[in-house]
């Protein structure tokens, strides 16, 4: 295997750093010379070259048509064996700016973190995002969908890609992310100065319109009265931020919630709380969703793709509509009950070590690469 070269491409270098190391890691472990391309300039572990790639994530932006150019030039150049691309405009520039290289046998797989076209999408998203999708289809070797809505909507609409592929997600670090002790959870909760008899909701995610933090801030509000310790955590930035905590002042609870802002301490911040909420219309797999079952905790999260990938009514919590008093109703109900808590994050533990731990999607990544590997191994002999 010395001497291949495969590339990772994506619209900005954190994604990399975010969810993808060991993926690096183990192309370096086979003995492969490792790129990325993506905008920015964060240090990677095992990559060997990193070229900052002005991707930008609108489809309108003209900054695309330098990124395009750049990446046509890198792939035809450094004529690689292999090319990995994720998050929608990155698969799009690169998938168009392989298509020569592909001719000369360069393998390129397209994972799709969530078709930004799905059942309860906007409209507009359907007449942007599927035309693209569908038509690119017939330049990827490999289309990987990380939840069973998008691999069937692929399969059924007839995407033209030499393969498609399921595999669960990114994984998550099941011995990082994992449950604590009571006694360990009181000390995490004295560091962080919340009492040990509050009833701690988290969240994590941008404040943006589709993560819809306000319908937690409301549902809040009919909770307080029943659950008089309750306390919403809400990690993360965004462009709602300064409107959800006027929401928060104007209903009478922003002594309730905790706005955190960007963290670093995410796994220490689950491990003290009692439930993981989440609010959002659309997702492919979440991984703050993930990262909460990992550590034991139950869920109560608005319907959707990616939240029915991962929560079932009644085992590990509750999916539920987009209705304020429903989801004061569930949470109430597990404020109040500590046997069904502790039910369901034991479900949600054992759904992650079954099925989206690292290691079983690493086992999932490294099956379905040998497989593109072997190809190209069929594909040489064939030609000599």
């Amino acid at each position: 295997m010395m001497g291949k070269k495969v590339m990772f491409c994506a619209t900005v270098d954190y994604h990399f750093r975010a969810f993808h190391i060991p993926y690096l890691r183990w192309f370096k472990e086979q003995g492969w010379e490792v790129h990325v391309a993506a905008a920015g300039n964060i240090d990677l572990p095992y990559v060997d070259e990193k070229y900052n790639i002005p991707i930008q994530r609108s489809p309108f932006s003209r900054k695309n048509i330098d990124a395009y150019k750049e990446l046509k030039y890198l792939i035809d150049k450094n004529k690689y064996e292999m090319i990995h691309c994720h998050t929608p405009m990155g698969g799009v520039i690169t998938r168009l700016a392989a298509r020569k290289a592909r001719k000369h046998e360069t393998k390129i797989i397209y994972t799709a973190h969530g078709f930004h076209f799905c059942k309860g999408a906007p409209l507009v998203n359907w007449f942007i995002y599927y035309p693209i999708e569908r038509t690119l289809a017939r330049y990827t070797d490999c289309l990987i969908t990380i939840n069973k809505e998008d691999y069937s909507l692929a399969i059924n609409h007839h995407f033209k890609a030499n393969r498609i592929e399921h595999v669960h997600g990114v994984g998550v670090n099941t011995e990082l992310f994992k449950p604590v002790s009571e006694s360990e959870k009181i000390k995490l909760r004295e560091k962080y100065h919340y009492h040990n008899d509050a009833f701690l909701l988290f969240y994590a995610a941008e404040f943006n319109k589709n993560k819809n933090q306000q319908i937690l801030i409301e549902a809040l509000a009919l909770m307080k009265e029943h659950v008089p310790n309750i306390k919403l955590l809400l990690a993360g930035e965004g462009s709602l931020l300064e409107h959800c905590k006027q929401l928060a002042v104007k209903l009478g609870v922003e002594n309730l919630i905790d706005f955190l802002g960007y963290r670093n301490d995410i796994v220490s911040l689950l491990k003290m709380s009692d439930i993981a909420v989440a609010s959002s219309s659309r997702e492919g797999l979440p991984v703050n969703i993930m990262e909460a079952m990992a550590c034991g905790l139950p869920i109560v999260a608005v319907d959707n793709r990616g939240h029915r990938e991962l929560i079932s009514n009644n085992i590990n919590g509750w999916l539920i509509e987009k209705d304020i008093g429903n989801i004061a109703d569930r949470i109430i109900n597990l404020a109040t009950n500590e046997d069904l808590r502790d039910l369901f994050g034991s479900h949600s533990r054992k759904i992650i070590e079954e099925k989206f731990s690292l290691n079983k999607v690493l086992e999932e990544k490294s099956l379905m690469y040998k497989k593109v590997m072997d190809e190209m191994e069929e594909v040489l002999w064939a030609v000599h």
